[in-house]
């Protein structure tokens, strides 16, 4: 399954550029130099990069913190979801990939790439951003918040 332009305008209500898309995105990441087929940018610090990067290298829509300014050679149509907080916007974006993918058992499945390759911010938050690491870890939470709803 790959994360689709729909699934984010579930998530995100403040959006900017095209309003109506099929985009799906086969890459997610935080740094623009990384090539992103068909890719959402999220710069979660200085050292992710500048969206022209990004968009230069594949990226096709970004995650953007409300409280930076938006570089004026944004594209027009470019889709921006805005968000307060960038880190909880990667959370919740790995939440809902995670509950929607919960049942699929195709053999040779699509996938989103997820690749946060930050090591400053890896090194602050002594934190791992490996997908498979994170899908156990956010599994983890919604076990535990599972159980105590249910006492």
């Amino acid at each position: 399954m790959y994360l689709a332009f729909n699934d984010l305008v579930k998530l995100f209500s403040d959006i900017r550029g095209i309003k109506e898309a099929d985009h799906h995105y086969v890459t997610v990441t935080d740094d623009a130099k990384a090539i992103q087929t068909r890719g959402l940018f999220i710069p979660l610090n200085e050292d992710s990069g500048e969206l022209l990067e990004a968009i230069a290298n594949g990226a096709i829509a970004a995650i953007w913190d409300k409280k930076k300014q938006l570089p004026k050679y944004t594209p027009n149509h470019f889709p921006i979801f805005f968000t307060n907080n960038p880190i909880e916007a990667v959370r919740e974006l790995l939440r809902f990939y995670i509950e929607n993918m919960d049942g699929e058992k195709a053999e040779k499945m699509n996938m989103t790439k997820f690749a946060f390759l930050n090591k400053k911010l890896l090194k602050e938050n002594k934190e791992t951003y490996d997908i498979a690491v994170m899908l156990e870890k956010i599994s983890k939470i919604n076990s535990i918040d599972n159980l105590e709803r249910r006492g």
